[in-house]
């Protein structure tokens, strides 16, 4: 399973067949022992075992004024699992509100925009500048847009600026400059070494970027984590409080937040981070519910999962190649250069196929120059499986022709 996990890189690296994540004995205390079973197109209900239809989800949501929906995010199963929630919420007549992992806060008004009708589907991607913010394909979350906006559903940013969240890692919360401050909540929560366990278990020694981490890499990376968890919970209740709460335009409303699977797990990430009043404010609950692949990397079953991962599990079919191609190569964060040189190459990939290597550094993408993310970003979303492209990168003092062959994996 790959944990849509935000971690400063353009690639989710797959993990270990066996995904020792989803076997922790961490997180709520009451089922942190036990195992829930997973069930393909089934919903199973943590808490008591019960496997549900989508048609009874609603219900069991009835006291839920936060529900957190994980994601991986290059598995269209996973989106529409998304979709259905956000459906059966609306068709019971729950007032729904939409947050997104997927834009920093700034860009609220093209939202607004979007739900308002006052773009085109072309010109929201174009103006949201979507593949400089997220960089996934558009079309995993399209139905989820369109339904939003064909129903008035307004829809929430929720994340912070990239560059914020770099600012913690490189040098720390506490050394932030003031207009970097001012885009984080004022309180995290830092303290909690389950959250650290469930981290450690998705990067293992074999992985190429983080398994080799110092102990002084991994804590900042951590404090960046849960600065970006904090964040996300932090504009998600505020949207709930402003839209949400008794006296706003929709009281009673449920914030379903869209958000990678590590953000979600074991309610460590940012359910741990806003839990503290949100009951006593709102009068209800925050629950989870997660998607699980009925079989891992190598094809065995996967029947069952702790209880604590999470409140709900919906099953769904085993991962496969996705629906749109991807390169196989993670660049740098941030502006320049740095954006454009190549972090590592997947073994086995369309790059390391064509002979990518680390270090290379990216020029152009079939004659476009490649200036950041989001130029390469929006060629990538355009290609199909079967199409070619071809780049050209740096490699010391030469320039290299590599031309890439997107083809899936054969069975």
């Amino acid at each position: 399973m790959r944990h849509a996990f935000a971690l400063f890189l353009l690639l989710a690296f797959p993990l270990a067949a066996e995904d020792p994540s989803l076997h922790l004995a961490i997180g709520d205390p009451a089922r942190k022992d036990r195992e829930a079973p997973v069930v393909l197109d089934g919903i199973t209900d943590a808490g008591t075992g019960e496997v549900l239809a989508p048609s009874e989800l609603a219900p069991r949501l009835s006291g839920v004024r936060l529900l957190l929906v994980g994601e991986s995010h290059t598995d269209a199963d996973f989106h529409q699992v998304q979709l259905r929630v956000i459906e059966e919420l609306h068709r019971a007549g729950r007032p729904v509100l939409i947050g997104l992992e997927m834009f920093p806060y700034t860009e609220q008004r093209y939202l607004d925009q979007w739900i308002d009708g006052l773009l085109t589907e072309e010109g929201f991607v174009r103006l949201s500048r979507w593949y400089k913010s997220w960089g996934y394909n558009w079309g995993y979350y399209r139905d989820i847009f369109l339904f939003a906006r064909d129903r008035g559903i307004r829809m929430f940013a929720v994340n912070a600026p990239r560059e914020a969240i770099t600012a913690v890692r490189q040098k720390g919360f506490d050394a932030l400059s003031p207009e970097e401050a001012a885009h984080l909540p004022r309180q995290m929560d830092t303290t909690s070494q389950e959250h650290r366990t469930l981290i450690r278990s998705f990067f293992g020694g074999d992985d190429p970027l983080h398994g080799g981490m110092s102990p002084e890499q991994f804590e900042a990376m951590y404090t960046a984590q849960s600065t970006w968890d904090a964040t996300m919970g932090h504009n998600a209740v505020k949207a709930l409080r402003e839209h949400g709460a008794p006296g706003s335009v929709m009281p009673g409303s449920v914030m379903v937040l869209l958000a990678g699977s590590g953000h979600v797990a074991y309610g460590l990430g940012i359910q741990r981070q806003v839990a503290t009043g949100f009951e006593k404010e709102f009068g209800g609950r925050i629950a989870a519910l997660i998607p699980v692949p009925v079989r891992d990397d190598d094809g065995d079953p996967v029947d069952k999962v702790q209880a604590s991962y999470a409140d709900f599990v919906w099953g769904v079919p085993p991962e496969s190649d996705p629906v749109w191609p991807g390169l196989g190569l993670s660049t740098g964060m941030g502006e320049g250069e740095a954006a454009r040189k190549v972090l590592f190459v997947t073994k086995g990939s369309a790059a390391d196929k064509a002979g990518f290597q680390t270090g290379d550094l990216l020029l152009t993408f079939d004659g476009t120059p490649v200036m950041d993310k989001e130029v390469f970003n929006r060629l990538l979303a355009g290609k199909r499986w079967g199409d070619t492209a071809v780049f050209t990168v740096k490699r010391g003092e030469e320039t290299r022709t590599l031309t890439v062959s997107f083809r899936r994996h054969s069975t």
